[in-house]
């Protein structure tokens, strides 16, 4: 066999080898290029951060509310429509607009008397009115309380304070937060050594929201003076809570 024989013999043993690595077959029985490369992921940052400013309320909504009985429905449906007309009265005395009055729940409900080994007596009826009413000048939320009781209402459920437009103290926290957010990253990447990368992607979650009504102080019935009732509006959190997602370079 000469050498050129040789030569050819082993080139072609070395492409049958090579072949099923860089060749894929077709159903036709066709030979179809196929490379394949191995891609690692960019390296990312994945943190969370949160920004928060406190601010005065400007605004109170109050829920409060007359409970009558009476031996039959009617009755006691009419004394209480009785006192909400005084009620009101009285709001519209102290300057409450309208539109901030609002009838938040309505109810109608028999009243039984309960003797063991007897069946239920029916004693009368109970009818509740509730109204929640937005008090946008918080220097006459005590007066106006007061006034309301003076005038029949003998429930208050609780007083929640707000922010007429909270878009600035929101947008005050989301500064604070992405501040927080890019501090964080620098910090993680100069303790791992590697350079920050843009950031991928940006999520936000918080944001201001009413505060749920917190009791107040228990109904009087008479007024044992003409001081109107204290009342502290404080201040309130305003919380924007963000995540990011950071490249990373090796």
């Amino acid at each position: 066999m000469t050498r050129t024989l040789k030569a050819l013999m082993a080139a072609t043993a070395l492409t049958a080898f090579a072949a099923p690595a860089a060749f894929a077959q077709s159903s036709s029985g066709g030979a179809t290029p196929m490379q394949v490369h191995a891609m690692a992921a960019q390296p990312a940052l994945n943190l969370s951060a949160y920004g928060e400013v406190r601010v005065a309320p400007d605004m109170a909504t109050i829920t409060f509310g007359a409970t009558t009985e009476g031996t039959t429905a009617q009755a006691a449906m009419a004394d209480n429509a009785r006192r909400m007309q005084e009620v009101f009265a009285a709001l519209s005395r102290a300057g409450i607009a309208d539109r901030d009055i609002q009838t938040s729940g309505l109810n109608l409900a028999a009243q039984y008397d309960y003797v063991e080994n007897q069946p239920p007596r029916l004693r009368g009826y109970q009818a509740s009115n509730q109204v929640t009413v937005i008090i946008n000048d918080l220097t006459k939320v005590g007066a106006t309380a007061d006034a309301v009781v003076s005038a029949g209402v003998n429930q208050i459920n609780g007083i929640a304070f707000g922010l007429k437009d909270p878009k600035a103290a929101e947008d005050q926290a989301r500064v604070l937060a992405v501040r927080a957010l890019q501090d964080k990253a620098s910090l993680y990447a100069q303790a791992l050594g590697v350079e920050l990368g843009a950031i991928r992607s940006l999520n936000e979650g918080g944001g201001y929201t009413a505060q749920p009504p917190m009791p107040m102080y228990a109904a009087r019935m008479q007024m044992a003076d003409s001081a109107s009732t204290p009342v502290a509006a404080g201040e309130m959190t305003v919380r924007i809570d963000i995540t990011g997602t950071y490249d990373l370079g090796r």
